[in-house]
This record gives C-alpha cells, sequence and structure tokens, in this order.
C-alpha cells in the first residue's frame, strides 16, 4: 500500500491526491508541484526563517563532494544494511533530512521502492527533483507533524538528519524498520583539527540511543570508516558541507586547507518499533 500524503494546513489532514500539476485536498487545499518536480508543503508557522534549512552554499558543498565520488562509505553501509531488512518487495521508504537526495536517490534508481524524500531547504530539494526524478520530493519542516497518515512507511532513514522519534514511529508500519546514521567520533578530524586547532572525538551513539528509547528498541549497531586522501577542493566541500558558524579566523583556514589525508565515519543504527 502506498504512503498517504496529508494536507499539512493547520486543522486539515485531509488526503492530498496528485492531479496535473498539484496536489490537492478535499477541502480545497492546493499545492503547486514546481517544474523541476518537487512539492512545496512548508506552511508559514513551520518557517524558522526567510530561508529555512540549510544555506545554498552547504548544499552546493555537500553535492560536490558526494557527485565527486566521495559517498561511497555511507552508501555502501546502506546497502549492505537494506540487503539484511526484512523489507516488503516494493518498500515504501521516506528519508527524513534527504538534502540533495544523493543516498535515497541512488538507492531508489538500483531497488525498487516507493521513495520519498524531505527536507526543509528548498534549494536542496529542487537539486533532488532534477536529478532523480523518479522520487517524490517534498519541502517540510521534520521538526514539526510529518504529512502521512499513520503507518505509511515500511522504512525511514535518518542520515544525519533530524531526530523526531514520536513522529518517525507514528508514520512508520508496526513491521518497519527505521535506519539511522551520525558522523562518527573521528569524522574529518584532520580537516577539523586544522581549522579549530584541536582533534576533538565527539561520540553521538548514545544520544541517538537516548533520542529513540521510548518508541524503538536497537537492532543493530556498526561502525564504518575509512581513510581517503582529498584534494583542497574536496576538504573545503566535506567542512563547508557540514561545518557551521565559523568566525573569521577558522574561515581563514578552511580557505587556506591544502589537500591531505581526510577520516570518514558514521555510526549506522538500525532501530524497530
Amino acid at each position: 500500500m502506498p504512503p498517504v500524503l496529508l494536507c499539512p494546513v493547520r486543522g486539515c489532514r485531509e488526503p492530498l491526491a496528485r492531479g496535473g500539476r498539484a496536489y490537492h485536498c478535499p477541502r480545497g487545499h492546493s499545492f503547486d508541484i514546481a517544474r523541476s518536480g518537487y512539492c512545496n508543503l512548508l506552511q508559514p508557522q513551520d518557517r524558522k526563517s526567510k530561508e529555512p534549512g540549510d544555506p545554498k552554499e552547504a548544499v552546493l558543498a555537500r553535492r560536490r563532494f558526494l557527485e565527486a565520488g566521495h559517498g561511497g562509505l555511507l552508501l555502501n553501509g546502506l546497502r549492505e544494511t537494506l540487503d539484511g531488512l526484512p523489507l516488503p518487495s516494493r518498500p515504501a521508504v521516506l528519508d527524513i533530512g534527504c538534502g540533495e537526495g544523493f543516498y535515497l536517490g541512488t538507492l531508489a534508481g538500483e531497488r525498487p521502492m516507493e521513495a520519498h524524500g524531505i527536507d526543509l531547504s528548498t534549494t536542496a530539494v529542487d537539486l533532488a527533483a532534477r536529478r532523480w526524478p523518479g522520487v517524490r520530493w517534498f519541502v517540510v519542516n521534520a521538526d514539526r507533524t510529518l504529512p502521512y497518515a499513520d503507518a505509511s512507511f515500511d522504512l525511514v532513514l535518518s542520515l544525519t538528519a533530524r531526530r523526531n522519534a514520536p513522529e518517525i514511529r507514528r508514520v512508520l508500519r508496526p513491521v518497519g524498520r527505521l535506519i539511522v546514521a551520525v558522523p562518527g567520533e573521528d569524522d574529518l578530524i584532520e580537516p577539523r583539527a586544522a581549522v579549530l586547532g584541536e582533534r576533538v572525538l565527539r561520540n553521538r551513539v548514545e544520544s541517538v540511543r537516548a533520542d529513540f528509547a521510548s518508541c524503538f528498541t536497537l537492532d543493530s549497531h556498526r561502525t564504518l570508516r575509512h581513510q581517503e586522501h582529498l584534494d583542497a577542493e574536496a576538504v573545503r566541500d566535506a567542512l563547508a558541507a557540514t561545518y557551521r558558524g565559523a568566525r573569521e579566523t577558522e574561515r581563514r583556514r578552511l580557505a587556506s586547507l591544502g589537500a591531505m589525508d581526510v577520516t570518514q565515519s558514521y555510526d549506522l543504527l538500525v532501530f524497530r518499533p
């Protein structure tokens, strides 16, 4: 059964059906589909700023980094994990905080699935829709109520993204699975040390487990890690895609970084309701 999309207008929550170049609900609310193929469901009360979500510079840096072939570590980990999950032959999959769509778009091109990606950044979702037209892409604030009916999905992905546990549990089917990926404690530690002046290990696993403890049981946890030599542009893109709030001195250090060996690492956790 395909996921049921719901009208996000406050007090409505009627099913949305696609008709022509828009989604419509029985109460007359309508949401246009952009020329690139995505639909913006963001409501005024869901906006945190004039341009919510990741800034355009971070989105474009992430696209360049992943399209240059540096996303294989997490992508291969996801492939292996999906192969071991008890999913139907064509699962309904939701990627929360999908960004510019690399992981969901690639996976949806490799195996049958009803794929939905949501993100707060219009720039990111627009890029995703242009690159992977076979996926349904929506601009949504995942910190609020998700625009889907209960038990709509067999699998939910949260890949270095927001973690709204109650809403994820609500839209996940009783035998579904949740995959969460967060940066490992030594992810990008070499360029981070060059910019910040110290090698700081940041373990996020316990905070993830705590976030989902009330709604989910942890099935498995594995750490993915490798090191590769990155040229100066890739080093800067890797940091620009993930690092926020740099001071002026740190921005100067970032701009001056050269090629180096860089560690990538992720903690990959699988939960069940």
